[in-house]
């Protein structure tokens, strides 16, 4: 089964973001936007919720700083203790001062690496993707809105992204 959308272009971001906000305001389901450039605010506008990916960076850097304190303590203390420029390694809370670099290095590597991976996983973002970009000018100077159509009457959809500013309208079966 197609479904039915409507591509509106636009020039400029500013028109873009009062266009979003009116379409929002007329109930009418904006599927997505494509930009050439990020657009301060536009989630906002659009109503997306929040991203979580800040909340998933931490988990990672909590992972990534447990990895570096058993690590150190089974390499540096367990396994293989050594003087070292006359400081014994027989216990982790008196080498602490000496371990905290690295424990923040591989907090830091755990968490940017990880984080870096979900957001390609969560974004779809494969190797040798083919782009899903509907109109090639959005990678240059040109914004599109894309809109659901569902139930809605294409005349009057199209009339009203006309007025929105909008310099092409165009239906799309997807």
């Amino acid at each position: 089964m197609s479904s039915k959308v409507i591509h509106a272009i636009y020039t400029d971001d500013d028109l873009l973001m009062q266009a979003v906000k009116q379409t929002r305001e007329a109930n009418y389901h904006i599927e997505e936007v494509y930009t050439p450039f990020p657009v301060h605010g536009l989630d906002k506008a659009m109503g997306l919720a929040p991203t979580r990916l800040a909340i998933t960076s931490f988990l990672y850097g909590l992972v990534g700083l447990s990895v570096a304190i058993s690590m150190m303590n089974f390499i540096m203390i367990q396994d293989w203790p050594q003087d070292i420029g006359g400081k014994p390694s027989f216990s982790f809370l008196e080498n602490l001062p000496a371990f905290v670099p690295i424990m923040f290095e591989l907090t830091v590597f755990f968490a940017a690496h990880l984080m870096v991976i979900t957001f390609y996983m969560r974004s779809k973002l494969w190797p040798f993707k083919q782009a899903e970009n509907p109109d090639v000018r959005t990678t240059d100077d040109h914004f599109l809105m894309e809109v659901s159509v569902g139930k809605h009457n294409v005349k009057d959809m199209s009339k009203f992204l006309s007025d929105t500013g909008a310099l092409e309208v165009n239906l799309i079966n997807k």
